[in-house]
């Protein structure tokens, strides 16, 4: 029989994106918060590592079951919050079908925390559901955030004395929510990967935001008539013992982490014992793809990267997580109408994607197709033509490991 919890606050992570390398302490912390915590997620807790590559999902899938309570969905591993487990653990006001409307997800979770009811909801940001691979969210759509909210808390506002947000939004549209909804209590931030944590005040509203990738969580109490918040990082020691509960799923995770320590080559000396720039190694990469290949032009985003710091060898862990999406390079389209304003194509692609790097610099107007990933390519331009028989974590091998030489299939 599960022992009965009484709940005194909130602990929310965001972000955690697969990072499982110090998965003892963070499992064993919050084995320990659960007994009195409502513990949530706001967010990209799949995708970003070798661990979700090889595992394919199930450990996360594992973790989130056995400690979490409520979970908001991201745009990294937007599918799995479909599967019936954690459908049944997943909140979002915003989501819904785009033929008929209907939510997606349930539009709120209603707990007892310090005494108090509160109404947990969530919701996912325009930019972050635009970001998800065009197939995976076809189907889907999302309405505002802050009418989403309003509705919410207008058909439950008398079953609910607080009112609590998990935003997939980024820190700085978070601010705009607190203002247009000030009837919550507590907003927990997710999506932005910024150096913003809070807590930060927005009239009644506090905003704050757990470190990402498993490196710490927010906490948020009920304290008299209003809320306290914070966030502290997870001890990055090893727990002297581990919870029996724990010992299977800690063993198949060092199981995982003992294949990605397997050395695909020595590390060449430019980015040696460092932490590789993306702009650098992109630019580096563009350039090699362009001239191996044989193509007009290469368009790049700088987030199909992650900085990993370097040693002498370069292991199938490091360029998992370097490049932990599992692009393919494919030739593309440029879209008819923006052929004659490549600038623009450009100016559109980062205001969507990020930062890019393009060869050559600047693009010349009159190009047709460019070699880029199949996520730039079916999610913002008009797909993809046909593979380039590369993946990009073979051409950024080549580039970290090779001599500067064409790349070649």
């Amino acid at each position: 029989m599960t022992p009965t919890r009484t709940l005194r606050q909130i602990v929310a992570t965001t972000d955690v994106h697969s990072t499982l390398d110090h998965a003892a302490p963070f499992l064993t912390y919050l084995h320990a918060l659960r007994p009195t915590s409502l513990i949530v997620d706001c967010g990209d807790f799949f995708e970003g590592s070798g661990y979700y590559r090889l595992a394919h999902g199930s450990l996360e899938r594992e973790i989130l079951l056995k400690h979490y309570d409520v979970l908001a969905p991201g745009n990294h591993g937007w599918p799995h919050h479909f599967e019936p487990d954690l459908h049944r653990l997943t909140v979002c006001a915003n989501a819904v079908d785009a033929r008929t409307g209907d939510a997606l997800f349930r539009r709120l979770h209603i707990a007892t925390i310090g005494g108090q009811r509160v109404g947990i909801m969530a919701v996912i940001g325009q930019q972050a559901f635009n970001s998800i691979p065009a197939d995976q969210r076809a189907d889907h759509r999302v309405t505002d955030p802050v009418q989403a909210a309003r509705e919410v808390m207008l058909a439950h506002h008398h079953e609910v004395e607080s009112w609590v947000l998990l935003s997939h939004s980024g820190f700085d549209e978070d601010h705009k929510l607190a203002a247009a909804c000030p009837f919550l209590d507590v907003i927990f931030a997710g999506h932005c990967h910024s150096n913003q944590y809070g807590p930060v005040r927005v009239g009644d509203t506090l905003i704050v935001k757990g470190r990402e990738l498993a490196d710490g969580y927010a906490i948020a109490t009920p304290v008299g008539p209003g809320w306290g918040a914070g966030t502290t990082r997870f001890p990055d020691r090893e727990p002297v013992a581990v919870p029996a509960e724990l010992a299977e799923l800690t063993s198949r995770i060092r199981e995982v982490r003992g294949q990605l320590t397997g050395v695909l080559g020595p590390v060449d000396g430019a980015y040696r014992h460092r932490i590789p720039d993306r702009r650098r190694l992109l630019v580096d990469l563009a350039g090699r793809l362009r001239s191996g290949l044989g193509v007009e032009a290469v368009v790049l985003n700088e987030t199909a990267l992650r900085p990993v710091p370097l040693g002498d060898t370069l292991t199938l862990g490091d360029l998992l997580t370097i490049q932990p999406f599992d692009n393919q390079l494919v030739h593309a389209h440029v879209p008819e109408g923006l052929r004659q304003d490549l600038r623009g194509l450009v100016s559109r692609l980062t205001e969507q994607a990020g930062p890019l790097v393009v060869a050559p610099d600047p693009l010349p107007d009159g190009i047709t197709t460019v070699l880029t990933t199949d996520y730039l390519a079916d999610t913002y331009l008009a797909g993809h033509t046909h593979a380039a028989g590369l993946l990009l974590g073979q051409a950024v091998k080549h580039v970290l490991t090779g001599p500067a030489q064409g790349v070649t299939r």
